[in-house]
């Protein structure tokens, strides 16, 4: 079974090859639909795959796809398994062509007339074939797509005898798609490629000797070796040795990471120097690097707005141009307009210009190659509606620790009052031990590292958004910010000064005493990144014009990581739903919004912002399918990269559709004047779509 089969015992997932066009998944959707073991199926051509829920072997479904005059080839935990392909149409398409060159050659040189029909004839038959094949079972589905379309042209013109435009049609059509089908494959096998990252087999410890064996057969606790030079086979943490590891594939970083015991290392990561044996902590069908591909995959299965009003577009476009082309090849003649055959040859053009062919590629071809190269940077863009969001970005608001920051805070002060410094560190370590917000691990960090007990306590109790309490030796303490305890009521007198003056620089503070007194205060402080620097300086260059940070920290200390990280504007002093209406603030003054967190925290205002994007989605299950964008490295780099190349998708996608409608309007006006030959037409639609697929492949190459 298909390891991305949704849950479903029955469902597969299949390649399918040589589909040109949208309307031919909609042909085999229709087709297979028919067949009573079938369930349900779904046809993607953006990423060339077909889910499908079905009783009964692979073979048969592959049989009926081939029926259709396609190839499908199951797909297991994203390898191939029993492909049986078609075999290749690309001789076919030479030897039509050949036979095409003869025929006119044989005009040319006064042979028989009968013997160039004859070899026209050939050739369309020979590179007829599988389109007419395929038109068959369009016509039965109740489908009018290109084979259709490009079978009623060649037939119509063999039937008034323009031979020579028949076999040519046919020719052209059959290049075109062969040309057009290699083009596809490589923006789809961008992604695919990752799959070849990590190795099928992997070296293990089992009775004490080192053998190689399937991934497949390794379970979690397993001990695997990784060499140097090797590809890391599966997920897990370093057990023994040291290396430095190339993570690249995964999160996009040029420089190796150094790992040592306790690390955690990915599937498809290259361990450049030392000897690691890694404990397994994921199946290979769970690893980091399967769910990278998983996620694209169903990414790039997502339309974009611009994709689903195209399609749209030619479902109105394609019957309405089909109707003009009957009325043409009837009404003219009729009422004495010209000859019959005349208008029937214009009246075929019209077909031809009826399939829409680049229009409907030119979305996804483009969304398919945008997010397979995101992806090799190491930058997951969740589906084409998130891919174009992020090309429309005017403000991006920023959490301050943990993304801004190294989100590793420690404490820099500690200031006891009427207490020593350890009985201070006692009690606040003892107030936070129950807390994961990072403010609290540096103080329980800082109070085991200076090796002070912690007190015995219960009746613990969060207040969010300003501290924690709990009851020691009977006293009730308090451990949070100024708001907290005035609250309580409790003054600070003459510690206010020296509050704010710690706050000026930089510092947060934790405040601790009762309900009666202060006892004390524990300053901490957080540096910031040196790539957040770069990475917000690259966001102002790409032309963001507004980039905020949102902490809940003091004014004091917001002020100095704002000043050092030179954002535009910063908000300080909010609670989880401030920052959501700091959010709304700033989509009420006509902001297009990102919001960038870790996945975890923050959660309200990565939801409210018009894209969610999360960090270190590498470590973080959570973040891979919460946010929108994941940035698969622990640091910002690599989001002006993203935005540009968002930008760079929606120019692209924008040329490509203006280009085909411009060519699809070109066509229909020299129809009329008589200017358009058939075979032009045909070129007219296959050239532009070939044109539309390698504007789209430079995607494939960008880099910001």
């Amino acid at each position: 079974m298909d390891s991305s089969a949704k849950g479903n015992k029955n469902e597969r997932v299949y390649d399918i090859q040589g589909m040109d066009c949208s309307a031919c998944a909609v042909t085999i959707e229709k087709h297979l639909q028919q067949i009573p073991y079938v369930k349900s199926v779904a046809v993607n051509f953006s990423t060339g795959k077909m889910r499908i829920e079905h009783e009964g072997s692979a073979d048969t479904i592959i049989h009926e796809v081939a029926k259709a005059g396609y190839s499908a080839s199951l797909v297991f935990r994203g390898r191939k398994q029993g492909t049986k392909q078609a075999k290749s149409n690309q001789s076919l398409t030479v030897l039509s062509g050949v036979l095409l060159a003869l025929g006119f050659l044989g005009s040319i040189v006064n042979a028989t007339e009968f013997i160039s029909i004859l070899l026209y004839a050939a050739a369309i038959v020979i590179g007829g074939y599988k389109p007419a094949r395929s038109a068959f079972y369009a016509i039965k589905s109740g489908s009018l797509d290109m084979n259709v379309l490009m079978t009623a042209a060649a037939l119509g013109a063999a039937i008034i005898g323009q031979w020579l435009e028949g076999a040519t049609v046919v020719w052209l059509f059959a290049l075109g798609n062969t040309l057009q089908t290699k083009s596809i494959e490589r923006t789809r096998n961008s992604i695919r490629s990752l799959l070849e990252l990590a190795p099928p087999e992997a070296w293990v410890t089992r009775n004490g000797e080192l053998v190689q064996v399937s991934v497949d057969d390794i379970g979690i606790g397993d001990i695997i070796v990784a060499k140097p030079g090797d590809k890391i086979p599966l997920d897990g943490q370093i057990v023994r040795g040291e290396s430095s590891v190339n993570q690249a594939p995964i999160t996009g970083e040029s420089v190796p990471v150094d790992k040592q015991i306790g690390d955690a290392v990915y599937a498809g990561s290259i361990n450049e120097h030392g000897s690691l044996e890694i404990k397994v902590t994921k199946l290979a069908q769970d690893s980091t690097l399967a769910k990278i591909i998983h996620l694209v995959e169903e990414a790039q299965e997502e339309k974009a707005p611009t994709q689903a009003f195209v399609d749209k577009f030619a479902r109105i476009y394609t019957p309405i141009v089909f109707i003009l082309a009957i009325v043409v090849m009837i009404l003219p003649p009729l009422f004495g307009g010209g000859s019959w055959s005349d208008w029937f040859y214009r009246g075929l053009e019209l077909l031809v210009i009826a399939c829409p062919c680049a229009l409907v590629i030119s979305t996804p071809v483009s969304i398919v190659s945008a997010i397979g190269n995101a992806a090799k940077h190491g930058v997951l863009i969740k589906g084409g509606a998130f891919l174009e969001t992020a090309g429309a970005l005017t403000a991006i608001a920023f959490d301050k620790t943990g993304t801004l920051t190294e989100g590793k805070p420690k404490v820099t002060k500690v200031l006891p009052y009427g207490v020593t410094g350890q009985e201070l560190l006692a009690i606040a370590a003892t107030l936070e031990e129950h807390s994961t917000h990072p403010i609290a691990r540096a103080i329980v960090s800082h109070a085991a590292a200076a090796a002070v007990p912690k007190a015995n306590s219960d009746r613990q109790k969060s207040i969010p958004g300003k501290g924690v309490e709990a009851v020691i030796d009977d006293v009730t303490y308090y451990a949070g910010n100024a708001k907290l305890f005035a609250e309580m009521n409790v003054s600070l007198g003459k510690l206010q000064n020296q509050i704010d003056t710690l706050r000026q620089q930089g510092n947060t503070l934790v405040i601790v005493g009762t309900q009666e007194h202060i006892i004390g205060m524990i300053g901490i402080s957080d540096a910031i990144r040196q790539t957040s620097i770069k990475a917000l300086q690259g966001l102002k260059d790409v032309g963001v014009r507004s980039i905020v940070m949102l902490t809940g920290d003091n004014q004091g200390t917001a002020r100095k990581v704002a000043s050092e990280a030179n954002v535009t504007r910063y908000f300080a002093d909010l609670l989880p739903e401030h920052k959501v209406r700091a959010i709304k603030d700033l989509q009420a003054e006509g902001h297009m919004v990102a919001m960038v967190g870790d996945g975890i925290n923050d959660a309200p205002a990565l939801a409210t912002a018009n894209l969610g994007i999360a960090m270190g989605g590498a470590g973080t299950d959570t973040a891979m399918e919460t946010a929108d964008i994941v940035l698969m490295a622990d640091n910002l780099e690599k989001l002006p990269f993203t935005v540009q190349l968002s930008r760079k998708a929606i120019a692209i996608i924008k040329q490509n559709i203006w280009f085909s409608i411009a060519i699809k309007f070109l066509a229909l006006v020299l129809v009329f004047p008589g200017w358009l030959t058939l075979w032009m037409a045909v070129l007219s639609d296959t050239g532009a779509a070939l044109l539309v697929i390698l504007n789209s492949m430079r995607l494939l190459r960008f880099k910001g």
